[in-house]
């Protein structure tokens, strides 16, 4: 039992693109700390010159007996999550503009299942036209006559 557990492991940690992934996370998380200092160390300072601090956690504090609603940090929230956003739109269409390109997602699996489905179901048909099907007829198909 404990053998198909380890095979079973073993199968999981060399199918697919495991390493890629490991290293896409790696990127990801270091490309992340970057972004996070441009837009604490640049931008948000830039939001404090007209409100005098870059934030406003201090801000729209509501107090109702002994809870604080505090809307100020929700709004310091909202303007990080916009200026993270923008930042990283900006240095994507930077790098679209140095590569003459643009980065698209990789498509879902589902349209790449779907597409592969379509060529089968073409294969099929090529198939059982040139006769190469062996002539029994597949699931939800009629046979000869």
């Amino acid at each position: 039992m404990i053998k198909a557990f380890i095979a079973e492991f073993k199968e999981f940690i060399n199918k697919g693109n495991l390493l890629g992934i490991a290293i896409g996370f790696v990127m990801g998380a270091a490309f992340t700390t970057v972004v996070n200092s441009l837009v604490n160390n640049v931008i948000m300072p830039i939001v404090a010159i007209p409100f005098g601090k870059p934030n406003f956690d201090d801000a729209l504090i509501i107090t109702v007996n002994d809870a604080q609603i505090k809307l100020g940090a929700f709004l310091t929230s909202v303007v990080s999550f916009l200026a993270i956003a923008f930042t990283v739109f900006l240095l994507l269409k930077a790098y679209n503009k140095v590569t003459h390109g643009e980065a698209t997602a990789p498509p879902n699996e589902l349209v790449v299942l779907s597409g592969i489905l379509t060529e089968m179901r073409g294969m099929r048909a090529d198939m059982a036209a040139s006769g190469a099907d062996g002539g029994e007829p597949g699931p939800g198909q009629a046979g000869p006559g």
